[in-house]
């Protein structure tokens, strides 16, 4: 992979890469958000067990 590609370059081989892979509509795309939500915890959460935990 060659490190020395413009910006232009990036774009245009980005915009490649996106043409090739299947459309995603609306509903995927929410339902995709909705499963992150769900998986993602917070810093503050990650504190408070590791404190609930530790003591």
């Amino acid at each position: 992979m060659s490190y020395k590609l413009s910006f232009a370059e990036r774009a245009k081989l980005a915009m490649e890469i996106l043409s090739k892979q299947p459309p995603v509509t609306l509903e995927e795309a929410r339902e995709q958000a909705r499963k992150v939500r769900e998986r993602s915890t917070s810093k503050t959460k990650k504190q408070l067990a590791l404190a609930l935990v530790n003591g």
